[in-house]
């Protein structure tokens, strides 16, 4: 059973996002705060991480896929994020110099429908 861990400080989105991947049949712990990410990381060791873009800072998100990938450069990122509806500003991480200062292996865009969601972790995660 593959492990990814939800770090978001919407509580609402991490109850239901936990209980659609658990449907999926992964195994899903969650964190409302980035700081409580890194140890999370460090006892549960996820195959995958989803996180959000703004958490207790605007910034919350690139830091913590910063500090992941600096510790452990093959581990997946997914952020999902609303920043766009918010500022109209269109985060990608396509082209590798956005990548390199993103450090996430993917954004979406806030709602994320479910299936998208699992597209990527399949294709991110191999069995």
């Amino acid at each position: 059973m593959k492990k990814i861990l939800l770090v978001d400080d919407d509580k609402d989105f991490l109850i239901q996002k936990k209980f659609e991947l658990e449907q999926e049949e992964y195994l899903v712990e969650t964190c409302s705060e980035s700081g409580e990410a890194i140890e999370h990381i460090k006892r549960f060791t996820p195959d995958l991480v989803i996180l959000d873009l703004i958490m207790e800072e605007q910034d919350s998100g690139f830091v913590l896929s910063y500090l992941i990938k600096k510790e452990n450069r093959e581990l997946p990122i997914i952020m999902v994020t609303s920043v766009t509806q918010l500022t109209g500003i269109d985060f990608q991480a396509i082209m590798e110099n956005e990548r390199e200062w993103i450090k996430a292996d993917i954004i979406l865009t806030k709602p994320v429908r479910t299936d998208q969601l699992v597209s990527e972790i399949k294709r991110m995660v191999k069995d």
